[in-house]
């Protein structure tokens, strides 16, 4: 694979998905060397470090373009949902970004242990950008509950086992 790993906080989660920090200017054609068809941009528009005319250029250079802003100090339920419905649905390789990958990664720790991960894998694949559930660092406060919430629900769908050999007794009414 033609990985561009010079690009900020760049991470390959399978042969269809990439995921990384910003882009800049000068990493576009890096994607296109990747074979990437499809950019997923979860920066809020206009933030001051976001690429100027990202949009424009990608598609200039035939690559599509997505953006489901999330604001880091306020991420919700909206914008995770958003997110699953473009992860699922935009064409493949897909390469997902936000600033420094952290809106990305606990996005996709979240969904990895909603597709049935274990919370060690999908965390430790987060963790390798950040850990917002023990960071001291400002604004990451929503991002540490975002995450403990996911975990939680994740143990609470666990917990909840179908049950087994069940029979029911019908009478001849009920099989019409």
């Amino acid at each position: 694979m033609n990985d561009p790993e010079h690009i900020r906080a760049w991470h390959r989660l399978s042969s269809e998905v990439t995921t990384s920090g910003m882009l800049a200017d000068r990493n576009l054609r890096d994607l296109i060397r990747a074979d990437i068809k499809h950019v997923l941009d979860l920066t809020p528009k206009g933030h001051p470090e976001a690429l100027p005319g990202e949009e424009h250029a990608l598609r200039l250079l035939g690559i599509g373009y997505t953006r489901v802003s999330v604001p880091f100090a306020t991420p919700e339920e909206e914008h995770y949902q958003a997110f699953v419905r473009a992860v699922e649905g935009l064409p493949r390789p897909l390469h997902v970004h936000c600033v420094a990958n952290y809106r990305v990664s606990a996005f996709f720790y979240r969904y990895h242990l909603e597709c049935g991960w274990n919370e060690q894998e999908a965390r430790a694949l987060m963790m390798q950008h950040w850990e917002p559930d023990e960071s001291d660092e400002p604004g990451s406060t929503p991002w540490g509950r975002f995450v403990r919430e996911a975990r939680l629900a994740s143990e609470r769908r666990r917990r909840i086992r179908p049950v087994a050999n069940i029979t029911t007794e019908m009478d001849e009414t009920d099989a019409i």
